[in-house]
């Protein structure tokens, strides 16, 4: 097992809880309801800040954005592996918060109902910045519960099942290559964490039992100076960004394609993949997520299909 019971049930908690928000904030921006199995077009806001995709009408329109999709996501991960390389923190930095402060607003108008995107971003800036400067694991996953959601409503609209299978399985693969066989992702992460201070994805520091009894021994013989000069080992659970975000762009696809329960089967799915994931694994390896993701999902999309 990666890590304790506890932190495990926070992780899988945190991931439920967004996956469940990313599919109402979906369903908030989609003009496609499916009510009593029939698909029926209504009126919804459109996404602000110029975000409005092209709606897709036929299946090459769909595998069309779904090669633009591919050719940004890498030129994405190639100009982040540059950004990184060449240790552009302020380009990063910058970067990261513009995403954050978009996707955060367009999470709080959809579940606010909030009709000035100008108040969305007025609330979400502090908010950003707190995640950046703050230095407070609360506040940093408490925003990831909503970053999650409001990139996903972007990249739905331009998906269906067959080219979201195709998105899932690419990005499995590519997970497999960066963790197991070229280490990027590895060095991304502590990149993100240690020199920009950020980190994209759930991040929960946490001790052993072992240091914990440590520390109150040390409580009791040493005197507070002393104690603060000792070093403590902290153990970090984290969870990637696209691993969280990929299973809400699914649900999504699944709620305008078969409806909610479809939806929620994939998250069942997810969810049940990166259990298998968290319990199965070993303590201090690194692991690559969405493959384990990915194959719950499939087994959700094929429940879907089956049962409904």
């Amino acid at each position: 097992m990666k890590h304790n019971l506890k932190i495990t049930a926070l992780l899988l908690a945190m991931f439920i809880v967004t996956q469940f928000i990313g599919i109402y904030v979906v369903s908030y921006y989609s003009p496609v309801k499916i009510i009593a199995g029939e698909k029926i077009n209504v009126s919804a806001p459109s996404l602000p800040f110029g975000l409005e995709p092209p709606q897709p009408q036929t299946a090459s329109d769909y595998t069309g954005f779904f090669s633009s999709i591919v050719v940004a996501f890498i030129i994405a991960v190639v100009l982040l592996f540059m950004l990184t390389k060449f240790k552009w923190e302020l380009i990063l930095k910058i970067w990261f918060f513009v995403v954050i402060v978009l996707a955060l607003s367009l999470a709080l108008i959809a579940i606010f109902s909030i009709k000035i995107a100008l108040i969305a971003v007025i609330i979400a800036l502090p908010l950003a910045a707190l995640k950046f400067y703050g230095k407070s694991f609360i506040v940093h996953n408490l925003t990831e519960l909503l970053i999650y959601p409001g990139i996903a409503a972007v990249f739905v609209p331009l998906l269906n099942v067959w080219t979201v299978i195709a998105l899932l399985i690419l990005i499995s693969i590519y997970d497999i290559w960066a963790v197991w066989h070229s280490g990027i992702m590895q060095k991304m992460a502590k990149y993100q964490i240690n020199t920009l201070k950020v980190f994209s994805g759930f991040f929960v520091p946490y001790v052993s039992k072992k240091v914990k009894s440590q520390i109150k021994l040390w409580k009791k013989t040493l005197l507070k100076t002393k104690l603060n000069k000792k070093k403590i080992k902290v153990n970090v659970a984290i969870l990637g960004g696209g691993d969280i975000v990929f299973p809400i762009i699914t649900a999504g696809v699944m709620l305008k394609t078969l409806g909610l329960v479809s939806a929620i089967f994939v998250i069942i799915g997810a969810t049940l993949g990166l259990a298998y994931l968290f319990f199965a694994a070993e303590k201090r390896k690194f692991y690559p997520a969405m493959p384990f993701i990915t194959a719950g999902i499939l087994v959700g999309i094929l429940a879907s299909y089956l049962i409904l």
